[in-house]
């Protein structure tokens, strides 16, 4: 665990969990999905594969500018491979277990994709279904526009400023700063340490929450 500000011990309304390599693992199966897509278009598979973590995939698609191609279609065609394609997708460890101790009300997952996939990736890794989700049908503009994250907040009933966010992905850590709330970055599926300002937490068997008198939650290390 590292923090510029301290986010252990803070007081919050809610948390909020990006997915995709903060409460599992899916990088596996969405690299074998999308180095095929990149492959059929002739894009450079190398330079593309770190471009696709913690975005939409039709966010993905358009930035790729390729010409006469259904960027929907496209993006439908991923997600249907992506649903067919779970094998090796796991939890980051010990994040069901954390999650489970968590008020129902009080936490959200906040992903880029779609409610069919996060739902599909959540069951191949054990991993609770929250009571609230945002998915990449919810919002006009992906990660990192913070709209996803304040969304959350506002259906949780809570200011999105007093709710603390799980992230992994730079484009969600991006969304998180926009939202004005503060950042925990999980650590544990970065092949290269992500160099940030903000806490950073390699393990969920290293915290535990506290729920404070007033219904508050504080993240406390054990």
């Amino acid at each position: 665990m590292s923090a510029q500000k301290s986010v252990f011990n803070t007081s919050y309304r809610a948390f909020l969990f990006d997915m995709d390599g903060t409460v599992l693992n899916s990088i596996a199966a969405a690299e074998r999905v999308w180095t095929a897509w990149a492959e059929r278009h002739g894009l450079d598979v190398a330079t593309f594969l770190p471009t696709i973590h913690g975005a939409r995939a039709i966010d993905t698609i358009n930035r790729q500018a390729l010409p006469g191609i259904d960027a929907q279609a496209e993006a439908r065609f991923i997600t249907e491979a992506e649903v067919e394609d779970v094998e090796g997708i796991v939890e980051v460890a010990n994040a069901a277990k954390f999650l489970k101790t968590l008020p129902t009300e009080q936490w959200a997952i906040v992903t880029s994709a779609p409610r069919a996939l996060a739902l599909r990736r959540m069951a191949a890794a054990g991993i609770p279904e929250p009571a609230m989700m945002v998915t990449a049908e919810d919002v006009k503009a992906g990660k990192p526009d913070p709209a996803g994250y304040r969304l959350a907040a506002q259906r949780l009933g809570v200011d999105v400023s007093e709710c603390l966010i799980f992230e992994d992905a730079t484009v969600g850590i991006q969304a998180a700063e926009a939202a004005g709330a503060d950042v925990l970055v999980i650590t544990s599926t970065h092949e290269h340490p992500l160099e940030t300002p903000h806490a950073t937490l390699a393990s969920y068997d290293a915290v535990e929450v506290v729920v404070d008198a007033d219904g508050r939650l504080r993240l406390q290390p054990i």
